[in-house]
């Protein structure tokens, strides 16, 4: 058996709701990829593939299922499921640390167990956490508490500044001081 010495760990990341229907679904097809996938390239094939990934999934039992030739590695919370999809000799202890990674910062980001609404009123904050996850397929981060405080750190050159007709006044004030000032000392 060969073994797996590329960097490319996840297939896809999908989100699917208790009704078996796509919230969010990410699927990665690298150029650089050593062996790269045909399967799952279709929007047809992806639906069929995540129909019957829910069927098989919808009842919490397990968390990792070998399906259609991949490893589905998936977490129940409140009304969704989480999936993470790879090929089958991929290592599932990594995945399953970067999966439970990745739900532990969105639900530090959201401040609430997952649900379908949450995630979707802050698509924003939930897609760059996956982006600080995995990147084009390839395992980027599994700290939590880092991946969450990258998404929601502000930049330090936006800092907001607030101009109302208080601080326009002081402003005049004081360069009308500062120029008597100049003025008497000449």
């Amino acid at each position: 058996m060969a073994t797996n010495l590329s960097l490319y760990a996840v297939d896809a990341f999908i989100v699917l709701d208790t009704d078996g229907n796509r919230v969010i679904a990410k699927y990665y097809h690298p150029k650089a990829h050593p062996n790269p996938s045909t399967a799952l390239r279709t929007l047809k094939d992806q639906r069929a593939f995540e129909k019957g990934l829910w069927a098989k999934t919808k009842t919490p039992s397990k968390d990792i299922i070998l399906y259609d030739g991949h490893l589905a590695l998936y977490r129940h919370s409140l009304d969704v499921i989480l999936y993470f999809i790879a090929g089958p000799a991929e290592n599932e202890l990594l995945l399953s640390v970067a999966l439970g990674c990745f739900h532990d910062a969105m639900s530090m980001l959201l401040r609430n167990p997952l649900e379908k609404r949450g995630i979707m009123e802050n698509l924003d904050l939930i897609l760059l956490c996956l982006d600080e996850t995995i990147d084009d397929g390839i395992i980027v981060d599994t700290d939590s508490a880092a991946i969450a405080s990258r998404v929601t750190r502000p930049r330090p050159d936006t800092t907001e500044i607030i101009i109302n007709e208080q601080s326009i006044l002081s402003a005049y004030q004081t360069v009308k001081q500062r120029i008597q000032k100049n003025i008497g000392q000449l």
